[in-house]
């Protein structure tokens, strides 16, 4: 522990429960705040490709590129946003939310111009309640659900490597069963972050930095994003 969490702690002991409890409701406001910004800039994103038929074929290309992206900037990011300037944690957020626009904003324009907007719309709501339920939960709770988060990762690595062989298997039926598997490990993953992100304030670690507010959306914004594309892939596949 380092002496400016040591003094937030010593301070800390001294607040009240209002005070406290007003404190980190801004924190995660900030939080929610950036994320929701976040999901803002990607259906821009997605916008942009529903109406731009040639950045939409270039942007199909490069699917590869963003998706190596997104999995490399989900394991580097975290530490670039804590090790370095505020301007740093920024680059490296919207780093991330480009490249998750790159990545699912043609695949929100092929449903749209293919007139299945309904399904774009159903996904995003489905997935917001999902989103909302579990991330209370995980706020609420008094539960630890620290534990958990080696047998996410296991699971996390595991459904990585199926989809990247489907890749290859282009199997629909094991795409559905993919994306059954991703909404319900991405709802634990979701109330475990929630808690992860509100412990940062109750611990006193960079609780009202900037960064720290970053981070928690940064962890979050993948959560629903990846949430929201596998609902969509669900509602796609069961249509067909």
């Amino acid at each position: 522990m380092n002496e400016t969490d040591r003094l937030y702690r010593a301070e800390s002991g001294t607040l009240s429960g209002a005070t406290y409890d007003e404190g980190l409701r801004k924190y995660m406001l900030g939080v929610y705040n950036y994320m929701a910004m976040g999901i803002a800039a990607t259906a821009l994103v997605g916008l942009f490709f529903m109406t731009n038929e040639a950045a939409l074929r270039f942007a199909l290309n490069l699917r590869m590129i963003p998706f190596i992206g997104v999995i490399a900037l989900g394991f580097i990011a975290p530490r670039l946003i804590f090790s370095g300037s505020a301007g740093l944690a920024h680059a490296a957020y919207w780093a991330y939310v480009a490249l998750w626009g790159l990545l699912i904003g043609p695949v929100v324009g092929i449903y749209t111009n293919a007139g299945l907007g309904l399904d774009v719309i159903k996904a995003f709501f489905i997935a917001t309640s999902i989103f909302a339920s579990m991330s209370l939960f995980g706020y609420t709770t008094k539960k630890d659900l620290s534990g958990w988060g080696r047998f996410l990762f296991m699971i996390g690595i595991g459904l990585l490597v199926a989809l990247v062989v489907n890749i290859f298997l282009a199997s629909s039926m094991f795409s559905f069963l993919i994306s059954c598997g991703v909404v319900v490990f991405i709802s634990a993953v979701t109330a475990f972050q929630t808690q992860m992100i509100k412990s940062l304030y109750s611990e006193g670690a960079s609780s009202h930095n900037q960064r720290a507010s970053i981070f928690g959306a940064f962890a979050l914004y993948g959560s629903f994003v990846t949430l929201f594309i596998h609902i969509l892939n669900i509602l796609g596949l069961a249509r067909d």
